[in-house]
């Protein structure tokens, strides 16, 4: 019987248990990667357990525990012990589906069961191709932006190495200080993640980019393979003092990982409404949706 006593904390020491596990069943939303529950601890609380070849998520925000499907061989006994360990939850929705064959597999299993999507968690996907080449009409505002940058700015494209971290460091600390990271939870939290992915990129074995504009370093990004189609970019940030500078690393990216991926996934847009016109100003080749399980529909199949 699966219990709570069966997970532990995800962190750093961990990463050879995930490589595996992902290269034989490969994820396709980012939430479930890795560097992102590590990076974002502090917040969510993450935590596996390793189970019959199986590995099983949980995260606990304001005290409430939500889990994710095991990620392994399909077993059915062992996805029944989760929802009867979902039901103990008290968060009204303590299952979280982020990829639509496990969808597939929880219907068929239970028929009858509704899924509740959670638009706010949906992954942006991009081809890369787009990003990169910034093709067509649908483009030609972001083209403008970009070209007079690059007329206006002067930039110089860096790959992050241990000789410039912290050169981005002090970057970072100047944008938290524009956007009051401390005052607004969101980036204050955002600010301690990405704070720690740059400080550990190494060990994560994320690529990272820089963008010096005037002499200093004005943008930055984070990202990695999420799997053999597509890479993830964690993090993107830039200061405004030139305008267009996002739309600088973000095609700066996309240029580095075209050719090695088919997609680019952006992440999500967390509910916010000017991030979710910004991303959906680049016509995303298609979402990766995520579904919640309401706890009183478990309860009924237990």
């Amino acid at each position: 019987m699966l219990n709570r006593a069966d997970f532990k904390q995800v962190s750093l020491i961990d990463r050879d248990i995930f490589v595996r596990q992902y290269q034989k069943f490969p994820q396709v939303h980012s939430d479930n990667t890795f560097t992102n529950m590590v990076c974002w601890n502090h917040y969510a609380d993450y935590r596996y357990a390793y189970i019959k070849n199986n590995i099983i998520l949980s995260s606990k925000i304001n005290k409430k525990i939500r889990y994710r499907p095991p990620i392994g061989p399909r077993n059915p006994e062992l996805l029944e012990d989760l929802v009867n360990l979902a039901i103990r939850s008290d968060d009204d929705f303590p299952i979280m589906i982020l990829d639509q064959a496990t969808r597939k597999w929880i219907s068929e299993s239970y028929p009858g069961l509704s899924f509740h999507p959670e638009r706010n968690y949906f992954d942006y996907v991009y081809l890369a191709s787009d990003l990169a080449k910034l093709p067509g009409k649908k483009y030609l505002t972001i083209r403008h932006q970009l070209n007079q940058f690059l007329r206006n700015c002067s930039p110089v494209v860096e790959s992050i190495t241990n000789e410039n971290a912290e050169e981005v460091q002090e970057f970072l600390e100047q944008w938290c200080e524009w956007k009051d990271c401390d005052s607004e939870p969101v980036l204050a939290n955002e600010k301690e993640a990405v704070y720690f992915a740059l400080s550990h990129h190494s060990e994560f074995k994320l690529s990272g980019l820089a963008i010096r504009a005037k002499g200093n370093i004005m943008a930055m990004s984070l990202f990695e393979g999420l799997n053999k189609d597509t890479a993830v970019v964690h993090f993107e940030k830039g200061l405004l003092e030139c305008k267009g500078i996002y739309r600088a690393i973000n095609a700066e990216t996309a240029n580095f990982l075209i050719g090695k991926y088919i997609y680019i996934n952006r992440e999500s847009d967390m509910g916010i409404e000017g991030i979710r016109e910004a991303k959906m100003r680049y016509h995303p080749d298609h979402l990766e949706e995520v579904h919640l399980i309401k706890r009183e529909e478990l309860e009924k199949i237990s």
